[in-house]
C-alpha cells in the first residue's frame, strides 16, 4: 500500500486520476489486503491498509492544505517554500475541468504547458517533503496515520469499520478510552450480499424524482417489502452482532464502511415487524469516509454563537420549483432569531460569487436548492444557483477557517459513484473535506414538504440550549428524523432513511 501515492500520482488531474483503471484496483487491493491481515488477527494493519487505499484522492487534496507550522518553527524557509509549492499545485490540479480551461486560455498557456508546470510541481513537492523527513522529528511528516494516531481521534462513541470482502466481513471497533482494536466477525454479510443489497435498494426507490417534484407512493407495496427486507439484512447480520458486542445503551455510533456496504443505510437497519429491534432505538449513527476524516483541525470553529449563511433557490432557471425552500428557511429563522446571527440569500441574490463570498464570512451554511453530481469531475459537482452552479472547484480553492456545520438540503447528496466505493465520490464528502466538520446529507431525493420540518427541528435541537455546537448535529438530526417518522410512518422508508449525518 505504500505504492499508492506512486500509481496515483500528484503530477495528473484529478479527473485523470479518478478515471484511471488502477484506482478501481488499489481500493479492492485495500480491502482483500484487509480481510488477509484480519482473518491473522493483524487488526492494527488493517485498519492501515484500509486507511491508505480509501479516499485517496480527497486525501492528496487534503495533504497539499496541511498546516506547516510546526515545521516553520525549525526551518521557516523550507515550510515556506512547501507551501508556495502546495498551494501552485493545489490550482493546478483541477486544471482540465471546463472553468479551468478556460482561465487557460484566457493566461495565454496551452493545456501542455499546464501539464508540464504540474508535473515539475509533482516533483519539487515530492523532494520538498523528503527533504523534511531528513530533520530530526519529521520522519513521519504527511505520512499515512499509524494506527496509534487514529486511536486518538477524538470520539463520542465506538468507531466500526466495517470491512466488507468476498473473503470474509469483519468490523474493527475503535472503543473511546480502549487502546486495542475490538473485532467483530460478520460470516454472515459479504461483499456479494452488500452488492446484491444496493441493485435492490436502487430499484426500489428508482421512481423518487428530485426534490420539488411530486411522486405518489414512491414506494410500491412490493417495493416496500423488498426494502425493508434489506434493512432486516443488514440489522441480522452487520448492525445486531455489533451492539451484541458492544451493547445497547450507546449514545453515538460512527460508521465507516467499505466496499458497496457504503451506499446502504446502517442508520436504519432494524426489523420492522416487531418493536425494539431497530438501531435508531439504540444508537444515534453517524458516517465517516476514513478515519482520518474526523481528525480535528486547528481551522475549526469553536465559536458558540456561530454565524449562519442560508441560501434558498426556490425557482432555480432551468429547474423544478422548490416551494418548500421558502418555509423552510422561515423556520430556520425563527430559530435563529435573537440565538444567531444570520445572513440569507435566496432568489436572484443567491448568484455562484454572492454565496461563496458569504460562505467565507460565516461558520454555518444551509443550502436548500438543486444540486449535482459528477462523478468522473468530482470538483464539478455543485449546487444550483440563481446564475449557474458553485462547484467544490470553487469552493475547494478557498482557504476556509472556522467552519462548522453544513446543512445540505439538496438532492442525493451524499449518492456516492458505484464504480468508486472507496473514494467517497460525493457532494457532501466535498463538502467535509473543504473544511466542514461536520455535514448532514441526503442518500437520495428527499420530499419537498419533509425538508422544512427536518429543518426545523435539527437547528431547534442546535439552538435551543442557547449554545450552537456543531458536534450537535447527529442528535439534532436524530431527533428530527425521529419526529419525521412519527409523522409520516416507520414504514415511509423513502422520506425518512434519506437524511444522514456525516464526520464528527
Amino acid at each position: 500500500m505504500d505504492l499508492v501515492p506512486r500509481l496515483i500520482w500528484l503530477g495528473t488531474s484529478i479527473s485523470q486520476r479518478y478515471s484511471q483503471e488502477i484506482m478501481q484496483t488499489v481500493g479492492e487491493v485495500a480491502l482483500e489486503s484487509a480481510a488477509v491481515a484480519i482473518r491473522l488477527n493483524e487488526y492494527e494493519k488493517a485498519l492501515e491498509w484500509l486507511e491508505q487505499g480509501r479516499s485517496v484522492v480527497w486525501g492528496q487534496i487534503l495533504q497539499l492544505r496541511t498546516p506547516v507550522e510546526e515545521l516553520a518553527v525549525v526551518d521557516p524557509t523550507l515550510a515556506e517554500h512547501l507551501t508556495d509549492i502546495a498551494r501552485e499545485l493545489h490550482n493546478f490540479q483541477a486544471m482540465d475541468t471546463p472553468v479551468s480551461q478556460t482561465l487557460l486560455t484566457d493566461s495565454g498557456k496551452s493545456p501542455e504547458m499546464a501539464a508540464q508546470r504540474h508535473r515539475y510541481l509533482a516533483m519539487q513537492y515530492e523532494e520538498t517533503v523528503d527533504k523534511v523527513h531528513q530533520i530530526p522529528g519529521f520522519e513521519s511528516f504527511l505520512q499515512p496515520k499509524r494506527t496509534k494516531e487514529l486511536m486518538q481521534i477524538p470520539q463520542r462513541g465506538p468507531i466500526v469499520v466495517v470491512n466488507a470482502h468476498e473473503l470474509r466481513c469483519d468490523a474493527l471497533i475503535l472503543i473511546p478510552g480502549k487502546q486495542q482494536i475490538s473485532h467483530v466477525a460478520l460470516p454472515s454479510f459479504s461483499s456479494q450480499k452488500a452488492a446484491s443489497c444496493r441493485a435492490r435498494m436502487e430499484s426500489s426507490h428508482l421512481n423518487i424524482r428530485d426534490r420539488g417534484v411530486t411522486v405518489i407512493d414512491p414506494f410500491d407495496q412490493g417495493k416496500d417489502r423488498g426494502f425493508q427486507q434489506i434493512l432486516l439484512e443488514l440489522w441480522e447480520d452487520v448492525v445486531k452482532p455489533v451492539l451484541d458486542c458492544l451493547g445497547y445503551t450507546l449514545p453515538h455510533i460512527t460508521w465507516c464502511t467499505t466496499g458497496a456496504l457504503s451506499f446502504l443505510p446502517l442508520h436504519a437497519a432494524g426489523c420492522y415487524n416487531q418493536p425494539g429491534a431497530r438501531v435508531f432505538d439504540y444508537v444515534i449513527s453517524s458516517y465517516t469516509p476514513t478515519l482520518s476524516a474526523l481528525i480535528p483541525k486547528s481551522t475549526m470553529s469553536t465559536k458558540q454563537n456561530p454565524r449562519l449563511l442560508l441560501v434558498g433557490q426556490e425557482r432555480t432557471p432551468g429547474h423544478n420549483p422548490l416551494p418548500g425552500t421558502r418555509k423552510e428557511l422561515a423556520r430556520i429563522r425563527s430559530c435563529a432569531d435573537a440565538q444567531l446571527s444570520y445572513t440569507q440569500l435566496d432568489g436572484s441574490n443567491a448568484t455562484t460569487d454572492a454565496v461563496l463570498n458569504a460562505m467565507e464570512q460565516h461558520e454555518w451554511v444551509h443550502l436548500a436548492c438543486h444540486a449535482h453530481q459528477n462523478s468522473r469531475r468530482p470538483l464539478d459537482s455543485g449546487f444550483f444557483l440563481q446564475d449557474g452552479t458553485l462547484s467544490l472547484l470553487q469552493i475547494s480553492r478557498k482557504e476556509f477557517q472556522d467552519k462548522g456545520l453544513a446543512f445540505l438540503s439538496a438532492c442525493q447528496t451524499a449518492k456516492g459513484d458505484k464504480e468508486l466505493p472507496e473514494e467517497a465520490v460525493h457532494l457532501a464528502s466535498g463538502m467535509l473535506m473543504a473544511g466542514y466538520p461536520a455535514v448532514i446529507a441526503t442518500m437520495w431525493s428527499v420530499i419537498d414538504e419533509d425538508a422544512p420540518v427536518v429543518a426545523d427541528v435539527v437547528y431547534g435541537e442546535l439552538i435551543g440550549n442557547g449554545q450552537a455546537d456543531y458536534r450537535s448535529a447527529a442528535k439534532a438530526l436524530h431527533v428530527a428524523v425521529g419526529k419525521l417518522r412519527d409523522m409520516v410512518g416507520v414504514k415511509e422508508f423513502a422520506r425518512w432513511v434519506p437524511y444522514i449525518h456525516i464526520g464528527g
